[in-house]
């Protein structure tokens, strides 16, 4: 192991030392079965967005050895859902004011239930993308279907593997609250002719410029270190995802 890589996944653990002060503050607050603590909860996914975020855009490239990245893997895999679920509560409170106490209830039973669900269900999903991308078989089939779905010009191009997730994680991260993934259309090749993919994505308030330039520069950034060609729009990335083929190895 490098020095780099050891010193990276002494930052990550450390990180992921930090994370449970912050589940049990969000239980505290989800335990209040009030709309009230919708900005303190909003407040604790932002933190941790922030963190797995950063283990994602600048620690987690550098670990090679496959035993470290499925235990980190399983890991954010939790984190993912949990920010997930933590928009959907927030989202569903400002838009209807008012929500079911059993959503509290199963958010806290999903943080409660974190060791068994990344040892067992996210460690078998992670498991199985690892091996899929590293087995020889595995690698050559899934080369094959992307060849065929470029080919067809299908617009789920993006809809497997974990490309399409992390795209829609950093989105989602930078403040996106809907992001989508298609074919390029007619219109959008004036901007870049030999574009394949289109990357769409709003925000709640579609006049915060400063939000949407966030989201198009960091998934521009993303986007660039896969050796992708990019445009960006105010609410949109046009992509050149022909070298996808080539460059998916990159992408777990």
């Amino acid at each position: 192991m490098s020095y780099i890589e050891k010193k990276y996944k002494q930052k990550i653990n450390e990180i992921f030392e930090e994370l449970p002060s912050l589940e049990n503050h969000l239980i505290e607050l989800l335990e209040r079965n009030s709309i009230k603590v919708v900005d303190e909860v909003a407040q604790v996914c932002a933190q941790f967005n922030k963190n797995i975020n950063l283990i994602l855009r600048k620690y987690y490239p550098e670990i090679k050895e496959i035993k470290d990245k499925l235990e980190i893997k399983s890991v954010l895999k939790f984190y993912y859902d949990l920010i997930d679920k933590l928009t959907d509560l927030v989202r569903n409170i400002e838009n209807f004011q008012k929500i079911d106490p059993e959503y509290y209830d199963k958010l806290i039973e999903f943080i409660d239930d974190k060791e068994n669900l990344i040892s067992g269900k996210y460690k078998t999903i992670c498991s199985q993308e690892l091996t899929a991308f590293y087995d020889p078989t595995s690698r050559a089939n899934l080369e094959k279907i992307i060849a065929e779905k470029f080919l067809s010009k299908s617009k789920e191009y993006f809809t497997f593997g974990s490309l399409e997730e992390e795209i829609k994680k950093i989105a989602k991260v930078a403040g996106a609250n809907q992001v989508s993934i298609n074919h390029v259309d007619e219109a959008s090749k004036k901007e870049l002719e030999s574009a394949n993919s289109i990357i769409s994505y709003s925000v709640p308030d579609e006049n915060d410029k400063e939000i949407l330039g966030k989201i198009g520069a960091e998934l521009k950034q993303y986007l660039e270190s896969k050796k992708y060609y990019v445009v960006v729009e105010p609410s949109l990335i046009i992509t050149n995802a022909k070298l996808l083929a080539d460059n998916n190895k990159k992408a777990i």
